[in-house]
């Protein structure tokens, strides 16, 4: 590993990995994470490249982001966790799954996206204009170019085809706002296109976790005490 991740940990009990979306760091969960460690084992980690953990040398990419998840699980000895991923984080617990199904419990995706195509125009649209200009100047410095791999992120990633996701074998619960960035026929898409999935809306956008907390955890804490 070319970094050492930032993260939280609280709580004992079964692992529980909490990736946030793109931009954001571990504390877009501070209205999980007393929560749920009351009954799990918390870990909230920055990704590569944001909030207090380096960029490091690798690629950025969600899938390298999936496999610096493999390498810090490896590192503190999780053999097997349950994910909850938001957004971008979302997409990165959905290529880990799809790559490393051992190494997954139970999984959570929360406003995920299989490719550009499945955020609404109105959102994305912006993202692409911002991307071209961020780009043209990456070169300017170093936070100019981390902006541009950031909306990056957003306009080549994650590109999963819906036939990959049948190798997930983790009980999945696929969960977004009813005013959400992401495309309700997407959302249906991915719950579909996973074996045995559950589906839940749940009233708001795209942010149901941070602005419904006590929505959000009844519904995520429900699915992972179901048998």
């Amino acid at each position: 590993m070319d970094i050492k991740h930032y993260y939280i940990e609280k709580g004992n009990g079964e692992p529980l990995i909490l990736l946030h979306g793109n931009g954001e760091n571990c504390n877009y969960f501070q209205g999980q994470i007393d929560g749920f460690s009351q009954m799990y084992h918390v870990y909230a980690i920055d990704t590569r490249g944001h909030g207090k953990t380096p960029r490091g040398d690798k690629p950025f990419t969600i899938r390298q982001f999936a496999d610096d998840l493999l390498g810090f699980m490896d590192e503190h000895q999780i053999e097997k966790a349950h994910l909850l991923g938001f957004s971008d984080g979302g997409n990165i617990a959905m290529i880990f799954a799809v790559k490393y199904p051992d190494r997954v419990n139970r999984l959570i995706l929360n406003g995920a996206n299989l490719n550009p195509a499945g955020v609404k125009r109105s959102t994305q649209i912006p993202i692409e204009i911002g991307y071209k200009i961020a780009k043209r100047f990456a070169k300017k410095s170093d936070s100019v170019r981390l902006n541009a791999e950031m909306l990056g992120l957003m306009v080549n990633d994650p590109n999963v085809e819906p036939e990959e996701l049948a190798k997930i074998k983790s009980k999945t619960l696929v969960i977004a706002g009813t005013r959400d960035m992401i495309k309700e026929e997407h959302t249906r898409l991915i719950a579909s296109s996973i074996p045995g999935s559950e589906l839940v809306f749940l009233n708001g956008n795209h942010f149901i976790a941070s602005k419904h907390p006590e929505d959000f955890n009844r519904a995520v804490l429900f699915f992972l005490e179901s048998r």
